[in-house]
């Protein structure tokens, strides 16, 4: 048997020298232990033990300002703002959307999700998205109004969540589903509560690879397309984007460019990407040449590098930051993704597999990698798929 190799980094922030192991060929994947985050950064939620999931938010520690400040400066928060964002990927925000609802599933509570994202929303001109006017409702997992305890990284990442949403479907309304804890079996339940309440599911949270007879039951919600972001440590796969029932969405880096597009993007170093060892692989990466014999990770992406990361507003004060922040992560792409899909209207009649028959909507991102490994595809981008950041990202809504 030959041994599997060691992922390395490549160009950009520096991932921590912490190895993760990958089979060739996808026979078996990685068990993702977060690495340290890349220089200049921190993880938002703790590693996650056995059974249960972390949060993929990584937050810039060289940016918190709160609005006073920037207020008397005068000056826009740090970070890519929803025009940026719309205009990156072709989006219709301001003319789709209506009657489409985008659920949030998390662990733990916000207790100031609602008002921190109208912060967000006002900055940027956006309309209110609030209890008051029927756009925003915040239930538990199971869906009342007893909240589970505040935990201030995993608030970080709601509002992480909701601004990306109200960045890329500003018409959308939005469902905020908070699980008890971020064990499966909790996380779970929210997104079975969270698949009654809206048309998509975002979730922004990952374990080690696992299987779907296991816990399957809970993203396996036809009608309603459900986005998974793929992990923030590199090549190795975490559960649930590795679920055959989901859109796995990986991760790049996005920058201004000049040419047609204005923007350019490359692969992110720590986009999560691989092959499930215990999963069935999608019907839709027959043709892919994916190198992975089940399911293959990622299915499409966006934005998630720090460095060129999002701006977000987040009043719970954590590790010393509140304020305006900028953050990334596969956090930032999942909820992009999903808001994509409510902007495009189908989730009822499509499924996981449709961005592979829909590829020339997507804009192909073939430079940059998370690593290296055999077939190369798995970590280093190419034209076509790959496993760092699918088969591309949003160019307008057609992929979905």
């Amino acid at each position: 048997m030959r041994r599997p190799p060691m992922r390395t980094t490549m160009a950009g922030m520096i991932l921590a020298a912490a190895s993760v192991l990958g089979t060739p060929f996808g026979t078996a994947s990685a068990s993702p232990a977060i690495p340290a985050a890349p220089a200049g950064t921190h993880h938002a939620c703790a590693n996650a033990t056995a059974g249960k999931a972390h949060c993929n938010a990584i937050v810039r520690n060289d940016v918190a300002v709160s609005s006073k400040t920037l207020k008397a400066a005068a000056a826009a928060p740090s970070g890519l703002s929803p025009a940026n964002l719309q205009a990156a990927y072709k989006l219709p925000s301001g003319t789709a959307g209506s009657g489409q609802t985008v659920a949030i599933v998390d662990a733990y509570d916000d207790p100031t999700a609602e008002a921190d994202m109208n912060v967000y929303r006002q900055q940027y001109g956006l309309p209110a998205c609030t209890t008051a006017n029927g756009c925003f409702k915040k239930v538990n997992q199971t869906g009342g109004t007893s909240y589970p305890r505040v935990d201030g990284g995993w608030a970080q990442e709601i509002s992480l969540d909701l601004d990306m949403v109200s960045a890329a479907c500003p018409n959308c309304k939005i469902v905020l589903v908070e699980a008890k804890t971020p064990s499966f079996a909790n996380l779970g339940t929210a997104e079975n509560t969270a698949a009654k309440l809206a048309h998509v599911v975002s979730n922004s949270y990952g374990g080690s690879d696992a299987s779907d007879s296991s816990y399957g039951k809970y993203y396996n919600h036809p009608g309603v397309a459900i986005t998974v972001s793929s992990g923030d440590g590199g090549y190795g796969v975490e559960y649930p984007a590795s679920s055959h029932y989901v859109t796995a969405v990986g991760g790049t880096s996005l920058r201004t460019a000049s040419n047609t597009r204005g923007w350019t993007e490359s692969a992110w170093n720590g986009a999560g990407s691989g092959c499930s060892s215990l999963n069935t692989a999608l019907s839709g990466q027959a043709g892919a040449s994916t190198g992975c014999s089940k399911r293959a990770v990622a299915d499409v992406s966006a934005v998630a590098d720090p460095a060129t990361g999002v701006a977000v507003y987040d009043s719970t004060a954590y590790q010393g930051q509140s304020g305006w922040m900028v953050f990334g992560g596969t956090s930032a792409s999942a909820p992009l993704i999903a808001a994509v899909y409510a902007l495009a209207g189908n989730a009822s009649s499509v499924d996981n597999n449709y961005p592979y028959s829909h590829k020339t909507s997507l804009f192909d991102v073939t430079t940059g990698s998370n690593g290296s490994c055999s077939p190369s595809q798995l970590c280093t981008a190419r034209t076509g798929w790959d496993g760092p950041t699918g088969l591309g990202t949003p160019n307008g809504t057609g992929a979905f």
